[in-house]
């Protein structure tokens, strides 16, 4: 089940436009959690990495210092304000960043070693569509992180809403819909402190 706002991209656009500038400060303690989940993805020095939905970057540091001055970060976001509050952060110096639908994103296949995602399912029109373009972009073997700093139960009082029994991120909904989409589920993790699935590409 998505959120109201997810049905289709420019009003995924229109909902994080509104708030790019205020997001960061909205959410001042995430950085660690961020750093702690990028850590689960075991990126080497070197290695190709995406952030997808990457708002205003606030993996981005710690993908860098995963992959060292060696390695590839980019940074893809919908909403030109994200990227632009991302950019006035300096998170630019730390990765390219692209303006893209991660439904369609510029790049080849098997491009990249690993995708980092933070809080992307909720906001994808299409879920199966934006999950099988990342495994085009991914190497076999490459990984796939979907991260949330706090647990869909957290989440869902945050927002006033109970979890439903439709929400894809629920592990009996995703491990299917990751299996479709050219993944294996690894690792599950639904805790208050956090929400974590990892995936390896097939292939």
């Amino acid at each position: 089940m998505t959120d109201h706002h997810a049905d289709r991209p420019h009003e995924v656009r229109a909902f994080f436009a509104s708030r790019a500038a205020t997001w960061d400060t909205k959410f001042p303690d995430d950085g660690p959690a961020y750093a702690a989940g990028v850590a689960e993805l075991g990126l080497q020095e070197g290695e190709r990495v995406l952030d997808a939905g990457c708002g205003t970057g606030r993996a981005l540091p710690a993908l860098r210092a995963a992959v060292g001055p060696r390695g590839t970060v980019l940074g893809a976001d919908l909403t030109p304000e994200m990227l632009q509050a991302a950019a006035q952060a300096g998170r630019d110096r730390d990765a390219a960043l692209l303006l893209a639908d991660v439904a369609r994103l510029p790049l080849p296949g098997a491009a990249l070693d690993a995708v980092f995602a933070a809080g992307l399912l909720s906001h994808l029109p299409d879920s199966a569509g934006g999950l099988t373009e990342l495994a085009r972009t991914v190497r076999p073997g490459g990984r796939l992180a979907l991260f949330h700093p706090i647990g869909r139960a957290a989440l869902a009082a945050r927002k006033g809403r109970p979890i439903t029994p439709g929400d894809l991120r629920a592990e009996p909904n995703l491990r299917p819909l990751l299996t479709d989409c050219g993944w294996d589920l690894v690792r599950y993790e639904d805790e208050d402190a956090r929400y974590l699935a990892l995936a390896v590409r097939r292939g």
